[in-house]
């Protein structure tokens, strides 16, 4: 079973397990073919995030990127805020090095197969699926500003030559195409050390940019051990930092210890708003490259930590001192195979097409990842060279008992552990299948008391919320909600998945 954001991408992804590859082949078939199918979302230039069940085990990988070494607070050129869009928030592309790791390790099938579906997809076009064409009138807009900026110019002539691909039309991507034929050819090396590597290089001389060859050849994915949290019966997997998965840890950590628990949905909800937003203040302060942070991953998660963020939390809305939560855009993909083996699988370009910085005649779009460093050149997390900023993408895992049952995950930047929290506990507390889990309308923390939620979010328990000192509005725009992906294993093997009516997306099923 593959479930992703985009059909034909959920489709590879399927016919990679039918030709009998295991859910790491289908995995990253599908993340190679969601930059050709999703480019708004995600691209070359991505980052990605894995956690893996394999042969009973999980495993979890960091594929984020870090800066270029001259990315420096002694330079008086470089702000302690970085700007969302050029060069200066531009990280090494970590996704191209993370797809051959997991394949290196645990795929089946070539590596150069994985690109197949996606190189003709590029040179021979797709039709444009409803919420990307509405993605690609957003982005264009956003990025109009910059298209008489030589350093721009590579984004309108690859994704914009005639403007935003309207709905149904066909949309093809010949350079794009051919870089994927490089790095399947050179096993993702030629980013790195080869012939991507070097016109990069000149790129970002020629246009004012800061990444190097040196850079790039540095660049390796890391291994990691995912990080438990129980709650009730269940135990929720998530990566440590440089991202933000302990966020919902902490949040879950709050609930689960909650004395007594209590069964009005009103302060129930009020209670989860509550602990997010005291666990998403705190991972703000703290989250950035391990190297750096200040505490552990442990003590972000000790019962001392747990207790003073309960403090914090009454029966009305607390006003917390946290930095910006706006929101981003992201792939998720999971994957299951016949085998017992799962895959959750998040790539990201972190804000649409990123930097908007595409390299010419390539089609590689760089990440504005640089973007999460802080503003404050005290914090762990402020701008550095060869670092890794806080990083909002995650993908989760649940088991019982030991027991795996499968991975979830859900788009957009802060939204994503709001959207994973909800998930947890519609699934655990209120019994809920996949489907009806992705469906039930969100609620979003953007800042201070401000609460958003989707249309058809009850007005009953607005209304409540709003008695609690909680600011709501309706927001109309679902995409901000998240989006997310489902796969559930049952004790007899049966799989249960679920895509979000928020994408174009489709359970591909075999």
């Amino acid at each position: 079973m593959v479930c992703t954001s985009q059909t034909l991408a959920a489709h590879i992804g399927l016919d990679m397990l039918k030709k009998g590859g295991n859910a790491v082949d289908a995995a990253v078939a599908v993340a190679i073919a969601l930059t050709v199918l999703e480019p708004v979302s995600n691209g070359i230039g991505s980052d990605l995030f894995a956690i893996i069940h394999m042969d009973g085990h999980l495993y979890g990988l960091n594929g984020s990127g870090f800066s270029p070494a001259k990315l420096t607070q002694s330079d008086p050129n470089i702000p302690n805020r970085l700007p969302s869009y050029g060069w200066l928030p531009v990280m090494i592309p970590g996704a191209p090095a993370a797809w051959y790791e997991l394949h290196s390790r645990f795929g089946k099938l070539p590596f150069k197969s994985l690109f197949e579906p996606a190189v003709d997809y590029a040179e021979n076009g797709f039709a444009v699926m409803p919420v990307l064409a509405r993605l690609l009138q957003s982005e264009y807009k956003k990025y109009a500003p910059y298209k008489n900026r030589s350093e721009f110019s590579g984004l309108f002539n690859t994704f914009f030559s005639d403007g935003p691909t309207e709905e149904g039309c066909v949309l093809t991507l010949p350079d794009h195409g051919k870089t994927l034929r490089n790095l399947a050819e050179t096993a993702c090396s030629s980013l790195y050390t080869g012939q991507l590597s070097r016109i990069i290089d000149e790129y970002s001389r020629m246009t004012g940019g800061l990444i190097r060859h040196e850079d790039l050849s540095a660049y390796k994915p890391s291994w990691t051990t995912p990080v438990k949290m129980s709650y009730k019966d269940y135990d929720v997997w998530e990566l440590p930092p440089n991202g933000q998965g302990i966020v919902v840890s902490a949040a879950l950590d709050i609930l689960n210890n909650l004395t007594p628990p209590t069964a009005d949905p009103v302060e129930k909800l009020h209670m989860q708003i509550e602990a997010l937003k005291a666990s998403l203040t705190d991972g703000k302060k703290t989250i950035a490259d391990p190297t750096y942070m200040k505490i552990s991953t442990d003590d972000f998660l000790s019962e001392e930590s747990r207790l003073n963020r309960q403090r914090r939390i009454s029966t009305t809305a607390h006003l917390p001192d946290c930095p910006d939560v706006s929101d981003g855009g992201t792939v998720y993909a999971c994957t299951a195979d016949k085998d017992g083996n799962s895959v959750s699988l998040i790539q990201s370009n972190y804000d649409g097409f990123g930097s908007g910085i595409v390299i010419p005649g390539t089609g590689i779009a760089l990440n504005n990842r640089g973007r999460n460093f802080s503003a404050d050149p005290t914090s762990p997390n402020a701008v550095g060279p060869r670092k890794k900023s806080y990083h909002t993408i995650i993908p989760s895992f649940l088991s019982k008992d030991g027991i795996p049952i499968g991975p979830f995950g859900i788009m957009g930047a802060f939204m994503q552990p709001q959207g994973q929290l909800q998930l947890v506990i519609d699934t655990v507390d209120e019994h809920l299948d996949p489907q009806s889990a992705l469906n039930k309308p969100r609620w979003q923390w953007t800042g201070d008391k401000n609460i958003e939620v989707e249309p058809d979010f009850d007005s009953r328990l607005v209304a409540a919320l709003r008695e609690k000192g909680h600011c709501v509005t309706v927001n109309s725009d679902i995409a901000v909600f998240g989006r997310g992906q489902i796969i559930w294993r049952n004790k007899d093997g049966i799989l249960a998945g679920a895509t979000d009516p928020r994408t174009d997306g489709d359970v591909a099923v075999w």
